[in-house]
């Protein structure tokens, strides 16, 4: 054997042991990926059923937000309802019950004012009267 074939043979051990060494990695690439595959599968099959339910959660919410949204109008319905009477029974009542607060505030006022009066006369009265006996005497 030459020196030039033993040179090639060592060339190609050393070449046969580098592709050994690097076969190894890729063979444990190959089983990350595939386990990557599968978990991306399973989640992918765990995922449709709760898309399922979410969707049928929002369903349920959606028929939820229509019967609030019936209250709401009812309710503004009944609020309009309330303002319009209370306007109706404060100028029905309102009016009348004023004329009647005014008008019994001038009867007392005119009472008093007679009453106050007819004290002051017969204050006046038993002032002369007993200015009259004083001055007799």
């Amino acid at each position: 054997m030459s020196g030039g074939a033993i040179a090639a043979l060592i060339a190609a051990i050393a070449f046969a042991v580098l592709v050994l060494l690097l076969a190894i990695p890729l063979l444990k690439l190959g089983r990350t990926l595939d386990e990557a595959t599968l978990a991306i599968r399973k989640t992918h099959e765990g995922a449709t059923p709760l898309l399922g339910e979410a969707q049928g959660t929002m369903t349920q919410v959606n028929a939820q937000l229509a019967q609030v949204e019936g209250i709401a109008k009812n309710v503004n319905a009944m609020t309009t309802n309330a303002a319009a009477m209370s306007a109706v029974v404060s100028s029905t009542l309102g009016s009348p019950m004023i004329k009647a607060a005014a008008f019994t505030y001038g009867v007392r006022k005119t009472v008093r004012g007679r009453r106050d009066a007819d004290t002051l006369r017969e204050a006046r009265r038993r002032r002369r009267g007993a200015s009259r006996r004083g001055g007799e005497r």
